[in-house]
């Protein structure tokens, strides 16, 4: 479909469980769009289906979405509508799409965004904790030392901290919380927006244990941790590694080459594509 309007890339949000959720603009932007990028065909083509949109769709996780820029640009320079989806919520946070938003700003190119629910701010909001100031980490490593470190390194943020965490891998999370913050208060807000949405919030330790003596954790979990409390906070610094010796730490705790990348390029005020190039080399030298 031919388009000789002023090219623009759409970020759009997208429900996070509650398809009722979805936004009359947001249904919009994706009828008139002459291509929807997103992370899984399969999941955005069932919410197309649900609203009666038909449009092509081009997948663009984090594994593909470098070489996909180039031909995003051509089809914004030809006057193309784009629109950028990620499997739920805000496209950026957490998931592909920042790396895209970069080059076309880059380019010059238009871009708008159009809001939905974030799972970040619904449980900020749900776990009733202070959250004038807040800090999103994302998903912690797998390991529990390196996750341990890492929190370490979180002590002294002034602010709430709020995880994104697999139900399988929740009670090892709030176990490691607990031994890193075992005076702070944490909530697990589990199912955001769906029928079975709880939020469950307690001291660090109670809380671990509490979720550890459940028979099974389903649902997607996000972890809220209170700021620091008293004199437990130490200064924070700055990186006391290089780069390269930051790499091998965390390639050698088991972080994965993406997680890693999103962590060191927010440590070192790097791109997060320079760092994964970076990770990339070291883990075939």
């Amino acid at each position: 479909m031919s388009n000789t309007a002023e090219g623009i890339l759409s970020l759009v949000g997208t429900p996070i469980g509650n398809l009722e959720d979805a936004s009359a603009r947001m249904v919009d932007t994706l009828r008139r769009a002459n291509v929807v990028l997103c992370e899984d065909t399969r999941v955005t083509s069932k919410l197309l289906s649900r609203f009666e949109v038909r449009v092509p769709l081009l997948r663009c996780d984090q594994n593909v979405i470098e070489s996909r820029v180039e031909g995003v640009l051509r089809r914004l320079d030809a006057g193309e509508r784009v629109a950028f989806v990620s499997d739920a919520g805000m496209p950026g946070v957490s998931d592909p799409g920042q790396q895209l938003v970069d080059a076309a700003l880059d380019h010059g190119a238009r871009i708008e965004v159009i809001p939905g629910p974030s799972a970040v701010v619904c449980a900020l909001v749900a776990s009733g904790l202070p959250m004038d100031h807040f800090f999103f980490e994302g998903f912690l490593p797998r390991k529990a030392g390196a996750r341990e470190r890492r929190l370490q390194e979180l002590l002294g943020v002034p602010g709430a901290l709020v995880f994104y965490e697999s139900p399988h891998r929740v009670v090892a999370t709030l176990q490691s919380i607990a031994a890193v913050m075992p005076r702070r208060r944490a909530a697990l807000v589990r199912e955001l927006t769906k029928v079975h949405e709880e939020v469950v919030r307690n001291n660090s330790r109670e809380l671990a244990q509490q979720i550890a003596e459940r028979p099974e954790v389903r649902g997607e979990c996000v972890i809220v941790v209170e700021g620091p409390v008293g004199n437990e906070a130490p200064t924070v610094a700055g990186p006391t590694l290089s780069l390269e010796e930051a790499i091998d730490a965390g390639l050698s705790a088991g972080e994965s080459k993406t997680q890693l990348a999103k962590r060191l390029s927010r440590e070192y005020s790097l791109r997060r594509s320079e760092v994964y190039n970076k990770i990339v080399q070291t883990g075939t030298d």
